[in-house]
């Protein structure tokens, strides 16, 4: 009560948004691989998607022919969506995200089922994840790169040094 309030001059000032901000849902299309967990877990049923199989030639002659699903369609009903953010959760593939966008409003409700291509432009604007902790123990992937780039370059400093003796 003591302060003056202020007035966020909206369509003309963006809003200073939170880092990681629910928006709506961006789909990086070639992470999913039609397995359906997002649309099953939906508690609203807004999730939309249509494949079919296709049969993959053998990786080597003599072998066996594969099949694996093609997205079609992938379509969310914002005006049924609750932002709960399950099906981001139960996506074993990492092909739902936040993002921060917030200005999708239409003028009829129809229009708020929105498809994949526009999802998919939503992906770009999705940030960055957050640095990990720099005193967080380094993921083992990573350790075991870097100990077998050691090696290497121990290794060649030795063949160097082989050739230089032998030169």
């Amino acid at each position: 009560m003591t302060r003056r309030s202020v007035t966020a001059q909206y369509p003309d000032v963006q809003p200073e948004l939170a880092p990681r901000t629910r928006g709506v849902i961006g789909l990086f299309e070639e992470n999913c691989t039609v397995c359906m967990l997002c649309a099953r877990e939906c508690p609203d049923w807004c999730i939309y998607i249509d494949s079919h199989k296709e049969t993959m030639p053998p990786a080597a002659p003599g072998g066996r022919e594969r099949s694996r699903n093609v997205l079609d369609r992938f379509a969310i009903d914002f005006s049924l969506c609750m932002y709960c953010g399950i099906c981001i959760e139960v996506c074993p593939f990492d092909a739902l995200f936040w993002s921060p966008e917030f200005e999708y409003a239409e003028t009829d409700i129809q229009d708020l089922v929105h498809e994949r291509d526009k999802l998919r432009e939503w992906m770009w604007t999705v940030p960055e994840p957050p640095a990990l902790d720099p005193a967080a123990e380094e993921p083992k992937e990573i350790a075991a790169a870097r100990k077998t780039a050691e090696k290497l370059a121990a290794q060649q400093a030795q063949e160097r040094q082989q050739q230089e003796g032998d030169a």
